[in-house]
């Protein structure tokens, strides 16, 4: 059996990590497999890169300035179907094309005539819609029947809402071919049950984290900080914005006695420094994820005020470091706790938010051995297993 993994990166980012453990079970397995990418560079040895760095750049111009996102790309699909076809693969797993990488039309029609088994991880929503691969904060569900005049248009086309012909495009090529949908969690899958590929096979397999990085860890984080006898409030984010709840940590600050109450926030940057209070404690990045697990340990809650989420990687790290977790009702992100381990406040509900990280840090109700057992549901060593077993 041969496996072909196709997604933007191989071995960064969160879907190119997934890519990357996924073809390493798959080699220890004496599985022949390949990782085709489109964008950076990866030391893994199945890595196949097949887009040039300046049609990448080129392709995003054209998708913006045409709106035909997911339709560009023909010379870097043309180098991918030919690499496709002089490995012969058994199974194709999809995972993230909306990175100005594919033309959806040329890969469908290659994957209707290969008689390859397909599979496609939906890490967002983009595979249903005419754009987006997130229209909570939108409050749009056009997608269930048919999009029209895009709610997100400037985000993706400059002059042209297109949004209801990829939508029938995307509807027509999809129907073409019979392959499994693979969502990370139980939301997405009642998500596409809604859309119009609601005939499709959907299997859920949660994302999984590396449970030897992400783990209880020893730092001297509050002495460096200065935080003995304060209750750490904990956000992580590598993309910053209102779509991960930046603002309602500024509005936290003004809400929690900072006597009391110290709140950290790692992965900004200058531009979203200069929105946040001096009070918050700012760190653009770490050195290494041990170090990010030092600082999870180190903290008293872990607070993910997310508008938009699939699942939420970032709260299980929290808890497999031994952290309770407070977050909103969004999207995958409540499956990640149960009632030993965290509180899910509805989202937007500031009062709330702030009730439940006083009741997280005051009272304590949330065992350490709790929160690490649950995050054990999630190891990604099992969780790549699953995969796998679908392939065989």
């Amino acid at each position: 059996m041969k496996v072909a993994q196709i997604n933007v990166t191989c071995g960064s980012g969160s879907t190119g990590k997934i890519c990357v453990a996924v073809s390493r079970l798959l080699t220890k397995k004496n599985i022949e497999n390949k990782v085709f990418y489109s964008q950076g560079t990866t030391n893994h040895p199945s890595g196949v890169c097949f887009q040039k760095p300046y049609e990448i750049k080129l392709n995003a111009v054209s998708s913006r300035l045409l709106g035909n996102w997911g339709f560009e790309a023909r010379a870097a699909t043309k180098r991918l179907i030919a690499g496709l076809r002089d490995f012969k693969p058994d199974i194709v797993h999809l995972h993230n094309l909306h990175g100005h990488n594919v033309h959806l039309g040329m890969l469908f029609d290659y994957l209707r005539k290969s008689g390859a088994k397909v599979f496609w991880t939906f890490h967002d929503c983009w595979a249903f819609t005419g754009y987006c691969p997130h229209y909570d904060m939108a409050g749009c569900d056009r997608w269930q029947s048919g999009c029209s005049a895009c709610m997100q248009k400037k985000s993706y086309s400059l002059f042209f809402d297109r949004s209801s012909a990829l939508y029938n495009r995307k509807k027509d090529l999809l129907s073409q071919v019979d392959f499994t949908i693979i969502t990370p969690s139980l939301w997405l899958k009642d998500e596409v049950k809604k859309s119009f590929l609601s005939d499709k096979e959907v299997k859920v397999i949660n994302n999984g984290i590396d449970l030897s990085v992400f783990n209880p860890v020893n730092s001297d984080f509050r002495q460096k900080y200065g935080l003995e006898g304060k209750y750490i409030i904990l956000g992580v984010a590598f993309k910053w914005g209102k779509r991960k709840g930046v603002d309602v940590f500024a509005e936290l600050a003004k809400r929690l006695d900072p006597e009391r109450f110290a709140i950290v926030l790692v992965g900004t940057d200058d531009g979203i420094d200069k929105g946040l209070p001096d009070s918050i404690i700012k760190i653009h990045r770490t050195k290494d994820q041990r170090e990010l697990a030092g600082i999870y340990t180190a903290a008293d809650v872990f607070v993910n005020p997310t508008r938009e989420e699939v699942l939420g990687l970032t709260n299980i790290e929290a808890l497999a470091c031994g952290t309770p977790v407070v977050t909103f009702d969004t999207g995958g992100s409540p499956e990640c706790v149960d009632e030993t381990c965290g509180i899910v406040v509805p989202k937007d509900d500031l009062d709330g938010l702030t009730r439940a990280i006083n009741t997280v840090c005051v009272t304590s109700p949330f065992s350490f051995e709790n929160c690490v057992n649950r995050a054990k549901a999630f190891d990604q060593n099992d969780k790549f297993s699953e995969y796998v077993d679908l392939y065989l």
